[in-house]
C-alpha cells in the first residue's frame, strides 16, 4: 500500500516552484505582441491584469485552506459544487497542466535550432523532454532547486537586460527618459486596447495557482501555500509590470518590429550588441526548462489526485515510487504525451493551455462562494465582500476573458470537453451514479511522512 507523499516543501521552495512555472522571462516572450495590442501600453496592461489575478489569488488561497489537497481547482469544484461538474472541470484543467510543458519543449526546440542549426528542432526537443522527465522522476525537491538555479540566471539576464535599457535611456535611446507616464496612460490611446493587451497577458500568470497541486508535498500547507500564491502572483506581476515599463520606453515604437513573436530579441540586440543577444537567448532557453520542469510535476500531481479517487485508474494513476516518493507513471505518462510536440504546432498547444487555464480560474473564485458564502452561510457585510464580492469579481473577469478566446481555442476546447463528458457518462453509468470521491480523513492518513524542511 503506497503511504503518501513526504512533506518537504516550506514557503521558499514553493514561492520558486511557482515563479519557475509562471517563467519570468515571459515578460520579453509576449512583449511585441501586447505592444502592437496596447499601442504601446503593455505595462498599463501588467497592472489589470495583476490586479484581475489577485482576484483569483485571493480565492485560491482561501480553497486551499479548506482542501490542502492536490487536486487544485478540480478538487474544490468536486467538493463545494458536484462531482460531476468537478470531474468536468478537472478534464479541462488538464488541457492546462498537459500542454503547457509541451509548449516550453516545443519553444526550447525552435529556439535552440535556430542558435545551432546542426541538430534540428525535434532533436532539441527530445532532448529537452528525456531531461526534464528524469529531473522529476527523481523527487520534488531536486526539482525545486535545478528551478532555484535556473530562475537565478533568468533574474540575472533580465537584470542586465534593464541595466542596459537604462543606460540606453540615459544616452539618448528610446523617449531619453526613465520617468514617463504614457506607458501606464497615453491620451491619445483609448483603453480598450489596454483591456484587450490585459487579457492576452494574464495568461503570462499561469503558475501561480500549480503550486497547489503539491499541497500534500508542503509542510503546514494550510498556511504556506495561501501565502505562496500570493506571493508568486504578486512578485509575477510588479517584475513584468517593471520590465515592460523599462523596454516600451528604450523602444517605444512598435510598430518597427520586424518579426512581432520575437521583438524582444531584436531589442536585446539594440541594447546590447550581438553578444547580449546571445545571452539573451539563453535565458529564453532557461525559461523554457525552468518552466517545464514545474508544469510536468504539477500535472503528475493532477493526474495523481484523478487516480487516487478512481475517477482515473487507480492502479495506475496514483502509483507513488516506494524510493523517490514520486507519481513515477504520471510523470512518464507525461514524459509520453510530450513526444506529441514533435508534430504539433505551438498555436495549437496554446489554445488547449488558454481554455483550460481560464475554466479552472473561473470555477475556483465560484467555489468560494459555494462554500464560504452558501454552504457555511458567512453572510455579514465583511462575509459578503469576501466571500461573494470579491470571488464574483474573479469569476466576472476571467468569464469575460474566456468569451474572448479566439475560435480556434473554443473550437478545441469545446472538443475536449465534449470528450471528457462522454467518459463521465460511461463512468457514471450515464450520471445515475456519483463519481467516486476520497474522504480527506483518510488522504490526510495515506499522506503522512515526516516533515523534512528543504534547506
Amino acid at each position: 500500500m503506497n503511504q503518501g507523499f513526504t512533506r518537504t516543501l516550506t514557503l521558499l521552495p514553493l514561492v520558486i516552484l511557482g515563479l519557475a512555472y509562471m517563467a519570468p522571462m515571459t515578460v520579453f516572450s509576449t512583449f511585441g505582441v501586447a505592444a502592437q495590442t496596447t499601442h504601446g501600453a503593455v505595462p498599463a496592461a501588467y497592472v489589470m491584469a495583476l490586479i484581475a489575478m489577485l482576484f483569483t489569488a485571493y480565492s485560491y488561497g482561501r480553497m486551499v485552506k479548506i482542501y490542502p489537497s492536490a487536486g487544485s481547482a478540480y478538487t474544490y469544484t468536486q467538493k463545494t459544487i458536484s462531482p460531476h461538474l468537478g470531474f468536468v472541470v478537472g478534464w479541462s484543467v488538464l488541457m492546462d497542466y498537459l500542454f503547457l510543458p509541451m509548449i516550453n519543449f516545443l519553444l526550447a526546440g525552435a529556439f535552440l535550432a535556430a542558435a545551432f542549426p546542426v541538430i534540428p528542432a525535434w532533436g532539441w526537443t527530445l532532448l529537452f523532454i528525456m531531461v526534464i522527465t528524469g529531473v522529476n522522476v527523481f523527487g520534488i525537491r531536486l526539482a525545486a532547486r535545478v528551478n532555484a538555479v535556473l530562475i537565478l540566471f533568468q533574474l540575472l539576464v533580465t537584470i542586465i537586460f534593464v541595466s542596459l535599457a537604462i543606460r540606453g535611456l540615459e544616452n539618448g535611446m528610446g523617449m531619453g527618459t526613465l520617468f514617463s507616464a504614457l506607458p501606464f496612460y497615453n491620451p491619445d490611446v483609448s483603453y480598450s486596447f489596454v483591456l484587450a493587451g490585459a487579457s492576452i497577458l494574464c495568461l503570462s500568470f499561469l503558475g501561480f495557482d500549480a503550486v497547489t497541486t503539491l499541497s500534500e508535498e508542503t509542510v503546514e500547507p494550510k498556511k504556506n501555500v495561501p501565502r505562496a500564491i500570493f506571493l508568486i502572483a504578486l512578485i509575477g506581476g510588479l517584475l513584468f509590470t517593471v520590465v515592460s515599463y523599462i523596454t516600451q520606453l528604450v523602444y517605444p515604437d512598435f510598430n518597427s518590429f520586424k518579426v512581432v513573436d520575437s521583438a524582444a530579441f531584436e531589442i536585446a540586440e539594440y541594447i546590447g550588441g550581438s553578444l547580449f543577444a546571445s545571452l539573451f537567448l539563453a535565458g529564453m532557453i532557461t525559461a523554457c526548462v525552468a518552466s517545464g520542469l514545474s508544469s510536468q510535476a504539477s500535472a503528475a500531481r493532477l493526474l495523481f489526485a484523478m487516480g487516487r479517487e478512481n475517477v482515473l485508474p487507480s492502479r495506475v494513476f496514483s502509483y507513488i515510487h516506494p524510493r523517490f516518493r514520486t507519481p513515477l507513471n504520471n510523470v512518464l505518462l507525461i514524459g509520453v504525451f510530450s513526444l506529441s510536440a514533435l508534430v504539433m504546432d505551438l498555436v495549437t498547444a496554446a489554445s488547449f493551455v488558454n481554455f483550460g487555464a481560464l475554466v479552472a480560474f473561473t470555477f475556483v473564485n465560484v467555489s468560494v462562494i459555494f462554500h464560504y458564502y452558501i454552504r457555511e452561510r458567512r453572510r455579514s457585510p465583511g462575509g459578503s465582500v469576501l466571500y461573494l464580492l470579491l470571488p464574483l469579481i474573479g469569476a466576472g473577469f476571467n468569464m469575460w476573458l474566456w468569451s474572448n478566446l479566439d475560435k480556434h481555442s473554443l473550437t478545441l476546447g469545446g472538443i475536449w470537453v465534449a470528450a471528457g463528458i462522454v467518459y463521465l457518462l460511461f463512468l457514471t453509468k450515464g450520471f445515475r451514479q456519483q463519481p467516486p470521491q476520497l474522504h480527506f480523513d483518510e488522504a490526510e492518513e495515506r499522506t503522512g511522512g515526516a516533515n523534512q524542511n528543504i534547506s
